[in-house]
Parts: C-alpha cells; structure tokens; sequence
C-alpha cells in the first residue's frame, strides 16, 4: 500500500472531536515506511490545519469533498470551485427557505448572522413535537458543527458572494428532516453539481467535478501512484466516491449501513482507535508481502 485516504469525523476524529494519541502514533509510523498519507475530508483546508496544528503530522489534504487540494506544506495544487450562477442559486434557495447554512470560501466559512438562532429554534421545535427528543444530543450536533476553525458572518448570502470569487462547499444543517428531504428534492437532479451528505443533518453541494473520489484520482496520478495501490476509509456517504475506487476500502465500524456494504473491510469505530487497527492491519500485510 502507497496510499492511505483517511476521512475525519467519523473516522480518525473521535466522538469528542479529537484524534486520539494512538490513531496519531498509527499515522506517523506510515509515513515512516514511506505510506502517503492523506486526510479527505468535508471540512475546509483552514480548518484541518488547525485540527493538526500540535500533532507533528503534515498530510496532503482533500478538502471540502474534493473542491480543494492542499500539500503538506499547505501550498493549493488544485482547485474546482462551484459556478457563480449555482452557488447564488443555491444560496437563495437555503436562504428563502431559513436553512443554517455554512459556505467555504478560500479562508473564510460563512454563515449568516441569524444561523444559530435558527437552529436553536429548530431544537426547540423538535422537543415540542418529541418530549423523547434527548435535547443534549441536538445541542452536541450543534456545538459540533459550530466547533469549525474560521467562520465570518454575513447578514446575507449577497454578502458572500461580495467576498469571495471561490465557493467551494455549501453545507445545509436542519434537525427536521422534511427540510432536509425537500433540499435534497430541490438539488438532486441538477446536473453541474455533486450533492451528499456527511452526517444525519446535513447535505452539501459542490461543483460536479469535486468529490474526494475525482481528488484521490487526482492525487495519486500526481505521485505516480495506481489506485490500485491505495485505500480508502471512512464512515458516511460522502466518502463513497473514493471508496468506490481504491484498491483497499475500509468502513469505520460506525459507518452507514451503505458504506459497509461496498467496502472489502470493516474496522473498529472512531471511539474505538478504528484507523489506527485499519493502518496495522495494512502495514502488517505489507510486511508478509
């Protein structure tokens, strides 16, 4: 193995959002044999870079579902940004229709003002409907979100569009999920886009050649690598695409049904060092060979 595509949350983060000392060890001792390690992820390049910043760890890193390519010294190698006319399309849907949502630009994420209100609002519906409903969990699925490194708020999505030239990535957040189901009804069918999601709540949309399966391909031609001799592990829908096309797929043990039917392996789950298992089991094959 020459190559090994890691994703984050779900997968080398851990249910408190951080990397655990083992999945770390795990990670500088591939590179010590000389494996290529890449983080791909949902998240901004700005924001992964933070997340490693006290590790000694630097990867090559897919960013924003394959829409940014960053190298281990954060130098961009490569870029697909969204069309302006469908991004501002996009926005003014979400907008009209109060989503939160969440655009990444090249070192900006923006949000409106108005965001946090709505989704608390959204908390407050959701309890009212359900007094089952387990309020910390929505509030834990919140603070996540809101945990990313470089967010600027705007009063309107015209703003965004005032600010930046590249739109990368917009996210949609909701606890209801007819507003999720009537987003993923508005974008699914139009064709100069990419449309996934990452996690119970969301959805995200990016230009059609961006996905971390486009990025890996792309990647791994750059460093003379066949995608044979990579792999690939992750845990939501989003990871699919460069699952679908590594030499070696790894489902997180928490992954979606979905994602576990596809891959050829299943690890431990992010609570549970999964990744660091997944790298062992790899470097020891490699040993035998």
């Amino acid at each position: 193995m020459k190559l090994i595509a890691i994703d984050l949350d779900g997968t080398l983060l851990n249910s408190a959002n951080k990397i655990s000392a083992e999945n770390l060890k795990a990670i500088k001792s591939a590179q010590k044999e000389g494996i290529e390690v890449v983080v791909a992820t949902g998240r901004a390049h700005f924001d992964v870079v933070e997340i490693f910043k006290d590790t000694g760890v630097k990867t090559w890193i897919i960013a924003a579902n394959g829409a940014t390519i960053h190298n281990p010294e954060g130098v961009l190698f490569h870029s697909q940004p969204m069309e302006n006319e469908t991004a501002a399309a996009a926005l003014q849907f979400l907008e009209q229709n109060h989503y939160y949502y969440e655009v990444f630009g090249c070192d900006a994420i923006y949000t409106p003002q108005s965001g946090r209100e709505l989704i608390n609002i959204e908390i407050d519906r959701v309890e009212s409907a359900n007094p089952d409903a387990d309020r910390a969990l929505l509030l834990q699925a919140a603070a996540k979100q809101y945990s990313q490194t470089g967010f600027k708020f705007v009063e309107s999505y015209k703003d965004i569009l005032n600010q930046t030239l590249d739109i990368y990535n917009i996210l949609a957040f909701s606890f209801h999920q007819e507003k999720l189901d009537a987003g993923w009804e508005k974008f699914k069918d139009i064709d100069n886009i990419t449309l996934v999601t990452s996690a119970a709540h969301n959805f995200e949309i990016e230009h059609k050649l961006a996905s971390k399966g486009i990025a890996l391909q792309k990647l791994s031609a750059h460093l003379g690598f066949e995608l044979i001799d990579t792999a690939a592990i992750g845990d939501s829908m989003n990871d699919k695409s460069m699952l679908e096309i590594a030499g070696k797929s790894i489902a997180m043990g928490n992954a979606r049904p979905e994602i576990k039917a596809i891959c050829k392996d299943i690890t431990l789950t992010n609570d549970q060092d999964g990744v660091e298992l997944a790298i062992k089991r790899m470097m020891d094959a490699k040993q035998q060979v």
